[in-house]
């Protein structure tokens, strides 16, 4: 299943990186050297390879109900901790985008408020998803009901 981002192939690349501030910079120093290169991206590699993407800062919440390590109130890297996540056609496009003379300095001027250097890891797809609108919702319900009761 594709829908969560449109267009992305069943067999696409997520790439993530994550970012952490370096404390004299602030998630609005972020979001705008973010904004250049997120503009740079979907102008010149939209027709490269790039799908879609987004970036989330860490909000400092912390699911007691879906973590097994404790049970921590808050993340320690609240507002300084952020992600960057990309959707691609391919890791060999993703890869080429990077070589982009108009991309470089740009990504260099986010690589410059981190503290932690940057990691890029590529992903695979296994799945994605949006929710179900009301009747898939009664449809669902009612085949687990007669099919896979719980």
């Amino acid at each position: 299943m594709s829908g969560l981002i449109a267009n992305f192939p069943t067999d696409g690349i997520v790439t993530i990186n994550r970012l952490i501030l370096k404390p004299e910079y602030t998630v609005d120093d972020l979001q705008e050297r973010v904004a250049f290169l997120c503009e740079n991206v979907k102008t010149y590699h939209s027709d490269t390879g790039f799908v879609g993407g987004f970036v989330s800062i860490n909000s400092g919440a912390v699911s007691n109900e879906g973590s097994t390590i404790g049970q921590p109130v808050e993340s320690e890297n609240k507002g300084k901790e952020a992600l960057v996540v990309t959707f691609w056609n391919t890791f060999a496009e993703h890869e080429q985008s990077h070589r982009s003379e108009t991309f470089q300095p740009l990504f260099q001027k986010v690589l410059d408020l981190c503290e932690n250097g940057n990691e890029e890891i590529a992903y695979e797809m296994l799945w994605s998803g949006m929710a179900y609108g009301p009747e898939e919702i009664a449809a669902a319900r009612k085949a687990k009901e007669q099919y896979a009761p719980a």
